[in-house]
C-alpha cells in the first residue's frame, strides 16, 4: 500500500555555529567555519574544544521551575524562529491530534550536577532544582504545555541516533493516522556527564576533531537543538526515506566492517524508492573517533560508491549528541533549499588515512544541484538510522 508523503515544512535551528538558519546556512556553505570553544568549564584542569552555544538564550525564570533547564533554552530558542508557523499550521486541528517528539540524551542532567554541586557545599538542594528537570521526557512534555498540545508527546532517547529517530518517529505518526501535525526534532545541551562520560572512554580529543584524517584521535561534544513542523502538507522537503537497525555488536563500538551502517543506508534507499546515484550529498555520521571512520567509509563505499559528495559536518558543530540527528537532517534540509546549490564543508587537514576506504570528501566549495540528500547517525549498541530528504518544491 503506498504511503503518504511527509514533509519537513519549516526549521528552527540553534548550535555552535549560529542562532538561526541563516546564519548557520552563510557557516556551513562559504567558508566551512569552526565554531568550537575551547574550556575547561567541564573538565576543570583540562581545557577542551566544545560545541558551546556562546549566543543570549531565552530567559525561562518566569516559567515552572521543572521547565528551568539549559536544554529547554535552546529549545525555546529553535521553537521562536517557527513558533508563528505552528500557530498557523495548528489551525483547525484538533489539539489530541498534534504531537510532539524529540531526540535528547541529556535533559536536565546539567541542572542536577549543579544542585548536587550546591548541596555539598550547603547541604541543602537549591530551590532552583527540581527532579523532573533531569527526567527523559521533560523536553517534550514542556513543549507540549508551551504549544497547548495533546497529542503523543514523548522522547526518544537512544544516544547519538536519537534525533533522527525522532524524526522517523513522527514520520509513523503521521502515516498512521495518530497525527496530523507532529513538531519533532532533537535538543542537548553540554554537561560534566557527557563530557567527562565520552573522556573516560578514550573518546574525546583534546584538539578540534578531525574526521576521517589519520591524525584523527576522539570527538567534541556540542549542544544545540533542531526542530521541525512535520506534516502531510506539502513543504519544501520530503522525508521520503528511513532505515533503522540495530547490529547490537558491542555496547559502544560499532561493528569493524561497518554492516550495520550499510543495512540501514540500503533500507534507507529502498524505502525511499532511490538509487545510490540519486543521493547528491551524504551528511556522515564523522565522528572522529578511529573505529567509527573506518568502519562507516566501509559502508559508505560499498552502498555510495566514490562519487556522491560527502562531509561530516561534526568538525563545525561538535557531537551534539542526541540533537545530532536532527540538527544534521536540518543541514540537508538546508542544502537542499540553498538556492545557490552548495554542499556542507568538512573541516579537517586533508591527510588521508589509507586505512579507511574511499569516498568523497567535500572540503572545497562545490555547487552541486541536487534533489536527494542522506543523513546517517549510529548510536551506541549498533543503534543506527539513515534519513532520506527529497527537495519538494
Amino acid at each position: 500500500m503506498n504511503q503518504p508523503p511527509v514533509y519537513l515544512n519549516h526549521l528552527g535551528l540553534i548550535c555552535a555555529m549560529g542562532n538561526n538558519p541563516e546564519t548557520i546556512r552563510h557557516k556551513l556553505f562559504n567558508n566551512g567555519e569552526r565554531c568550537l570553544t575551547t574550556t575547561d568549564q567541564f573538565t576543570p584542569g583540562r581545557a577542551l574544544p566544545v560545541g558551546a552555544v556562546n549566543d543570549p538564550l531565552p530567559d525561562l525564570s518566569s516559567f515552572p521551575v521543572t521547565e528551568q533547564t539549559r536544554t529547554n533554552q535552546l529549545m525555546a530558542a529553535a521553537l521562536e524562529q517557527i513558533q508563528p508557523a505552528i500557530e498557523q499550521a495548528k489551525e483547525n486541528i484538533d489539539p489530541l491530534r498534534i504531537g510532539i517528539v524529540l531526540g535528547t540524551s541529556t535533559s536536565g542532567i546539567a541542572e542536577g550536577e549543579a544542585a548536587i554541586s550546591d548541596h555539598l557545599k550547603h547541604q541543602s538542594m537549591p530551590d532552583t532544582f527540581d527532579y523532573q528537570q533531569q527526567e527523559m521526557e521533560n523536553p517534550a512534555t514542556t513543549l507540549a504545555r508551551w504549544l497547548d498540545v495533546l497529542g503523543p508527546a514523548y522522547v526518544v532517547s537512544t544516544a547519538c541516533s536519537s534525533g533522527a529517530k525522532a524524526l522517523a518517529s513522527a514520520r509513523r505518526l503521521l502515516r498512521m493516522g495518530v497525527c496530523d501535525l507532529v513538531i519533532a526534532g532533537g535538543v542537548d545541551s553540554l554537561g560534566k556527564l557527557t563530557v567527562n562520560g565520552f573522556s573516560a572512554l578514550e573518546s574525546v580529543s583534546e584538539q578540534p576533531c578531525n574526521p576521517f584524517s589519520r591524525n584523527r584521535n576522539g570527538i567534541n561534544i556540542g549542544e544545540g537543538a533542531a526542530l521541525f513542523i512535520v506534516s502531510r502538507d506539502k513543504g519544501p522537503v520530503c522525508l521520503s526515506g528511513v532505515g533503522e537497525g540495530s547490529d547490537a555488536h558491542h555496547i559502544s563500538a560499532p561493528h569493524p566492517d561497518g554492516l550495520g551502517a550499510e543495512r540501514v543506508m540500503a533500507t534507507a534507499l529502498t524505502n525511499a524508492n532511490l538509487t545510490a546515484s540519486d543521493i547528491g550529498y551524504l551528511n556522515l555520521h564523522g565522528t572522529a573517533t578511529p573505529q567509527n571512520d573506518k568502519m562507516e567509509s566501509r559502508a559508505v563505499a560499498r552502498v555510495l560508491g566514490i562519487e556522491t559528495p560527502c562531509s561530516s559536518t561534526k568538525s563545525h558543530t561538535g557531537h551534539t549528541l542526541g540533537a545530532a540527528g536532527a540538527i544534521e537532517a536540518a543541514f540537508c534540509w538546508l542544502t537542499l533549499t540553498d538556492p545557490e546549490h552548495r554542499i556542507p564543508l568538512q573541516a579537517w587537514d586533508g591527510e588521508t588515512d589509507n586505512e579507511l576506504s574511499d569516498i568523497w570528501l567535500v572540503d572545497q566549495p562545490l555547487k552541486h544541484k541536487i534533489t536527494a540528500a542522506m543523513s546517517n547517525s549510529f548510536a551506541f549498541g549498533g543503534n543506527n538510522i539513515s534519513l532520506v530528504l527529497e527537495r519538494a518544491l
